[in-house]
């Protein structure tokens, strides 16, 4: 057998698939076969995808020392490999998860016999409270107050902003939107989100989220521009301009760093902020859980709970209570 080829971890969503290492080649072509499979065929999400090439390629160059062929990585490889990953305890499950499927896919293909990481045990690990702080109410009056509205990139952001708030969606979400993704069914508007797992969530537009819109798209001739155009339009350069591209969920994360600094806040919020504080809120409300969850995009209501943060509250109000 060769020398081992050590490969690039590179994790860049939208990739092709990377090319088969020494040891996936000397396998054979079932082994090969599988490579592609697994990398371009069965896995949709791209950020999933990235995740698990990530994981595979970084366990196939920790495998390179041992000079072995693949049909003879055993569970305890997969083990020692998981004690010395470094990263929290999520990282090393999601490293095996995607170290699972991977081998199952080899298996299935015949191109080993057994699946070294069927056997191997993650750690126990619960979630009970997300980990991303909530934005807060003065937080979000402040923030909204400083965008200077007499310029399209200032209407854009603020619009950018509400839709975050005011419909809970995620930032890659908002940055997918399209024109033809508000909607007027003859009483409201509407936003058509196409969310994670290929799920579209149709979410009515609350009345100063709706005059955001307006006032942003008439910063532009939007009436001018095709269905599929961008709802949500980059910025060229410093200049503030609106160009014709869509904005991109990296772009909205950056654009809200930006307007905290310029408004004086905590830079450790982000989008997702605004996602938890929503959530929290309607709780806080009485809004049944259920409504809360399909307005998140949670399949499972217990997603939903990680988002709120009332029990953060109840709990530092019990521990100040202390007379010690």
């Amino acid at each position: 057998m060769t020398g081992p080829t050590l490969i690039q971890e590179s994790g860049r969503v939208g990739l092709l698939t990377p090319p088969a290492p020494q040891i996936i080649i000397e396998a054979g072509t079932a082994a090969s076969f599988a490579w592609d499979e697994f990398f371009s065929a069965t896995i949709r999400n791209p950020h999933t995808r990235a995740a698990y090439r990530r994981a595979v390629l970084r366990f196939l160059n920790w495998m390179g020392p041992f000079d072995l062929p693949l049909a003879r990585i055993t569970p305890a490889h997969v083990g020692r490999f998981l004690d010395e990953y470094p990263g929290s305890v999520p990282s090393r499950k999601l490293a095996l998860a995607a170290l699972r499927a991977f081998f199952d896919l080899m298996a299935v293909r015949q191109a080993i016999f057994l699946n070294p990481a069927a056997s191997v045990r993650g750690e126990r690990y619960q979630v009970v409270e997300g980990k991303t702080p909530e934005i807060s109410k003065q937080q979000l009056r402040e923030l909204f107050a400083s965008f200077d509205l007499t310029r399209p990139v200032g209407l854009r952001d603020r619009a950018i902003m509400a839709t975050l708030v005011y419909t809970a969606a995620r930032d890659g979400a908002v940055a997918a939107l399209r024109l033809g993704d508000l909607q007027w069914d003859g009483t409201q508007y509407h936003l058509r989100f196409s969310e994670k797992g290929g799920k579209s969530r149709l979410i009515p537009v609350r009345h100063d989220l709706q005059s955001y819109l307006v006032e942003y798209l008439a910063s532009f001739d939007w009436k001018a521009s095709p269905k599929d155009s961008p709802l949500f339009r980059s910025v060229a350069g410093r200049t503030g301009a609106l160009t014709s591209k869509p904005i991109r969920n990296v772009d909205i994360c950056r654009m809200m760093k930006r307007r905290l600094r310029d408004a004086g806040l905590p830079l450790h919020l982000s989008p997702h902020s605004c996602r938890v504080a929503t959530v929290t809120n309607l709780l806080e409300e009485n809004v049944p859980l259920e409504d809360v969850q399909f307005l998140a995009g949670h399949a499972d209501p217990r997603t939903t709970r990680l988002y709120d943060r009332r029990q953060r509250k109840v709990t530092r109000n019990t521990v100040e209570k202390i007379s010690l």
